[in-house]
């Protein structure tokens, strides 16, 4: 059974969804319960997946770590289809978090004023130019990868509701929020979200 570190609307989520997604028995951690997480994951962070004795991180990586050991339909089989999967996960991971992180970085480290509230929007600008690719690659089909929903859709689903932590203003094309709308419809969406604030309260409890 895998053992999954998470902190509250993180994108430790995303890895969440996919596991219940795969029909993998785990248990959720939150990492603020742990006394010493960095001898953990040394950067802090999350989400880190305990398996077997071994601890594996980055979002990216622990994606394809489980879609290549656990068979489903959340991941193509063909070779031009998986090499699309693999680019549209890194697009999500490594294009569009970090436009967020530069957002979370301006809000928790400048002081309050009308300079703070610029860098916002002109960080928030570049975030809307991303969501703006998605939307126009939204243009043939419902999800990122076709007909069918993929780890990069979970993934953007659990960035898109980080807009209401910023009092900017963030756009959304109307394709790409039907597509967020049918991956937070999900089962395992929904059951991911009240796991970890069923988990979260028992933590303060």
């Amino acid at each position: 059974m895998y053992r999954l570190y998470y902190f509250p609307n993180a994108c430790s989520l995303a890895i969440q969804v996919l596991l219940r997604e795969l029909n993998q028995p785990f248990e959720l951690i939150d990492k603020n319960a742990v006394d010493d997480f960095s001898a953990i994951n040394p950067t802090g962070s999350v989400p880190a997946l305990e398996a077997g004795g071994q601890v594996y991180t980055e979002g990216a990586s622990l994606i394809h770590l489980l879609v290549n050991r656990h068979a489903g339909d959340i991941w193509p089989t063909d070779s031009a289809r998986k090499e699309r999967a693999v680019e549209a996960v890194a697009f999500a991971n490594a294009t569009v978090h970090p436009a967020y992180s530069k957002l979370f970085f301006i809000l928790h480290n400048m002081p309050e004023g009308a300079e703070k509230q610029a860098l916002l929007q002109v960080a928030a600008d570049r975030v809307s130019q991303l969501w703006q690719i998605v939307e126009d690659s939204l243009t043939t089909a419902p999800f990122i990868g076709g007909d069918s929903f993929s780890p990069a859709d979970i993934l953007l689903a659990v960035y898109a509701r980080w807009n209401a932590f910023f009092d900017v203003d963030i756009q959304i094309g109307q394709k790409t929020q039907a597509m967020l709308s049918r991956i937070y419809a999900l089962d395992s969406f929904k059951a991911s979200l009240a796991a970890e604030a069923e988990h979260s309260a028992e933590q303060v409890a």
